[in-house]
Order: structure tokens, then sequence, then C-alpha cells
């Protein structure tokens, strides 16, 4: 039986606290988006959650029409792996990004054993559950359903921005403040997405 949203709202704060209820009217999504991860960012190409393997911005509009409430989930502990070099971001972050994965999909998980069956969650930054995702294989041969081969195919997410998502704007109007950081001192703080119905 399905529970109330406000059971399942008391529910997943228990498993983190840190996030807002929003309508999914508020999540913004950009073309430019997906255009900065594919210049820009040097795991374009490399994970099977990031372009160009991920759904385009027109596609993510048609899934945002399925439901009617999501969740933006704060990450402000984020713990760098101070050994690398901030440059190389995505090695700088790696566990504090698989951390944030494994926590996305355990509050989907969740929503969706509560009765909330169209659960899904979006994470930030590439996917981490693997050292090295199957596009960076030497030798293997992508197609259009190389995710058949992902070895986390049940927990494997798309990061918001590798679907358009403008989490800049989205993240302001759930009410968190964001800005460019602009320095490795400054503070790292992730965001998620869970979307509900």
């Amino acid at each position: 039986m399905k529970k109330d949203l406000n059971s399942l709202l008391h529910e997943l704060r228990d498993i983190h606290a840190d996030f807002n209820l929003i309508s999914v009217d508020e999540i913004e999504v950009a073309e430019w988006v997906r255009w900065k991860c594919e210049y820009g960012c040097r795991a374009f190409g490399k994970h099977l959650t990031c372009p160009p393997y991920t759904p385009r911005p027109e596609e993510t509009r048609k899934l945002l029409k399925s439901y009617e409430k999501a969740i933006i989930t704060r990450f402000a502990d984020v713990q760098p792996n101070l050994e690398v070099a901030p440059s190389h971001i995505h090695h700088y972050l790696w566990d504090a990004i698989f951390k944030m994965h494994n926590m996305m999909f355990e509050l989907e998980r969740h929503a969706f054993l509560s009765g909330y069956y169209k659960a899904f969650a979006m994470a930030a930054l590439p996917c981490t559950y693997c050292q090295d995702c199957l596009p960076e294989r030497e030798g293997f041969g992508l197609d259009y359903a190389a995710k058949r081969f992902c070895e986390h195919q049940d927990k494997a997410r798309p990061s918001m921005e590798a679907c358009g998502i403008d989490v800049y704007k989205t993240v302001r109007k759930a009410g968190y403040e964001i800005e460019v950081r602009t320095s490795p001192q400054e503070q790292i703080i992730f965001f998620g997405l869970l979307l509900i119905e």
C-alpha cells in the first residue's frame, strides 16, 4: 500500500535529512546544459551515465510530465581526495561522488518500496561505481544498447546535467543557495534529484 506523502518524507529525512520538496514545474531543462557536458567536461563519452549515452533535454522534458513532485537533496559535507589535484575534478571527488550516488539510489529504493513505484533518482557528475566505465575499456564495442553490459545497472543513474537539467536554476527555485566555485578552497556542495509521484 502506498504511504501518504508526509510519512514518506519523514522516512526519507531519516535516511538523508537535507532536502526540499518542489513541484516538477520548477525543474528547469535547457539545451545549453548538455552542450556544456560535451564541450567542457573531461568525462564526456567516458561514462554510460553521461552524454552521449543519456537522454537528451527533449526526452527529459517528456519524462518530467509523468511526475508532479520532486525532492532536491543537498550534500554539503563533500570531502575531496586531497591526494589528487583539483584539476582532475572527478578523481578529486571520486569517493564523495560514490557516496552521493549510493544515497540517491537508497532514497529512490525507499520511495519505491513505500508504494511510489515511479520513483527515479538523478545524481550529479559521472557515475563512480566502476574504476573505468565500459566506454573507456579497450576493445569494447559500444552500440545503442551498451548499457546492457553495465555492471551496476540496478544503481547507475544519470546526472541531472547530463539530461539537460539546469541545476543552478532548479536548486535556487528549491530554496538553496548555489554559486560557481572559483577556487579549490571553496566549499563543495552536491545536489541530487528524486522524482516521485
